[in-house]
């Protein structure tokens, strides 16, 4: 098993290296048959106007399938064990999830109900990119069902989770909504008429849908 540390405004000493070693070694002790990376992040976030939080983040490449884990608090040590213990728990739902997939049939109780296209997604509001790129990841992107991508949303701990859809070869992005369930944002089809927005003359590209469980 592959366990990478990056550090923000820290310093990776030898005893935070050997301690997270221990704990998250610990953690995925039990899954490493399906484990083939685990990357951690440490940060500390100075601000004068709080007090200052010391977070660790997890993720884990177990088996074409991302996992993500993340703890702050005032004491770096402490955000370790508390990740440590909550990427435990999220390994043995994936695999509880694993093997009842290799037990039961796949559910086909979810579909994908298309709502009207939106002129834009973002409304009366002003698209503003932050002024810098942080921090750049890189992912495979296998394809996979929506089921499938639901699946990872909730594994990752996001609001949002992009994938390629199997069904279709296009990039999607499924979201959680503010008034509960999930939608998905996918590309307009090739062949279909393109929707002009009369305010800037511009093309909509996008297609926004709901998904929700089917009522048969």
């Amino acid at each position: 098993m592959k366990l990478v540390i990056h550090g923000k405004n820290i310093e990776i000493t030898d005893a935070i290296r050997e301690y997270v070693h221990q704990k998250i070694e610990k953690a995925v002790n039990h899954f490493q048959n399906i484990t083939n990376e685990v990357d951690v992040h440490l940060s500390v976030a100075r601000n004068p106007r709080i007090s200052t939080k010391q977070a660790a983040e997890v993720t884990i490449y177990a088996s074409g399938s991302v996992i993500r884990a993340e703890e702050s608090s005032e004491n770096l040590y402490a955000s370790i064990d508390l990740v440590a213990d909550k990427i435990a728990r999220q390994l043995r739902k994936y695999k509880e999830r694993r093997q009842d997939h290799k037990t039961q049939p796949i559910p086909t109780n979810e579909a994908v109900v298309a709502e009207p296209v939106a002129d834009t997604l973002i409304g009366d509001r002003t698209p503003e990119l932050p002024g810098e790129v942080v921090r750049t990841k890189y992912f495979s992107m296998p394809p996979m069902t929506l089921a499938e991508a639901q699946e990872q949303l909730q594994l990752v701990g996001h609001d949002f989770y992009m994938f390629r859809n199997a069904e279709t070869g296009e990039i999607n992005v499924i979201y959680k909504r503010n008034h509960g369930g999930y939608g998905v944002i996918q590309p307009r089809p090739r062949n279909s008429n393109r929707h002009t927005n009369g305010k800037n003359g511009k093309t909509g590209q996008g297609n926004v849908a709901m998904l929700e469980k089917s009522k048969a």
